[in-house]
């Protein structure tokens, strides 16, 4: 018998239509998703993280940081390194979308990563003491990085100095992720970045 995530959901039955993420899109037969950093020793071993304990650790960030992320800074929520607190925060958040949705959670949050995933992004080259931007393909592990960072950061967005909490905001975006919805914070962004690269070509 497999163990289910937080003793309610099972990952059995989830597909991922996406084949170039299916790869690194991992769920493992365990109740508490945590690793206690065993699989950050070696490079790329991210890949084989599960996917709700890498979701996890996104809530754990402090925000976007120095940088503006259209046009303005979002912050975190003051839960840096609390890994308990960002438990509490996904596992409400997939109960309120297994209410609304009726589905299973997991699947949801594997639609919205799928839907969430830039292709391409640009990068700055230099050539001659000219620097301009060339577009570039995304790797699989950067796109999932990328989705995951954009959901945790409509989650601190949306409910940042707001009546509206952290779980209820993370299952919103989840939702508005899952079906292409251009409300959501995450598919906006991918949007935008694949809209500057192809202006990069």
């Amino acid at each position: 018998m497999t163990e289910k995530l937080f003793n309610k959901w099972s990952s059995e039955t989830i597909k991922t239509e996406d084949l170039g993420l299916a790869k690194y899109i991992n769920f493992e037969e365990k109740i508490i998703p945590h690793s206690f950093g065993k699989k950050t020793r070696r490079r790329f071993s991210k890949g084989n993280l599960d996917i709700v304990e890498r979701l996890i650790n996104k809530t754990m960030r402090s925000g976007q940081g120095k940088r503006k992320l259209s046009g303005k800074y979002i912050r975190g929520r003051k839960s840096c390194g609390k890994k308990l607190q960002a438990m509490k925060i996904i596992e409400d958040a997939f109960q309120i979308v297994e209410n609304e949705t009726k589905q299973n959670p997991l699947q949801v949050l594997v639609k919205a990563i799928e839907n969430s995933a830039p292709r391409e992004d640009i990068t700055r080259i230099k050539r001659g003491g000219i620097s301009y931007t060339v577009s570039v393909d995304l790797a699989p592990l950067k796109r999932i990085d990328e989705a995951l960072k954009n959901i945790a950061l409509s989650a601190f967005s949306s409910s940042f100095n707001k009546k509206i909490s952290a779980s209820q905001a993370l299952a919103k975006e989840l939702i508005l992720a899952s079906k292409n919805d251009t409300n959501s914070f995450s598919v906006k962004r991918r949007n935008e970045v694949e809209r500057i690269a192809v202006s990069s070509r």
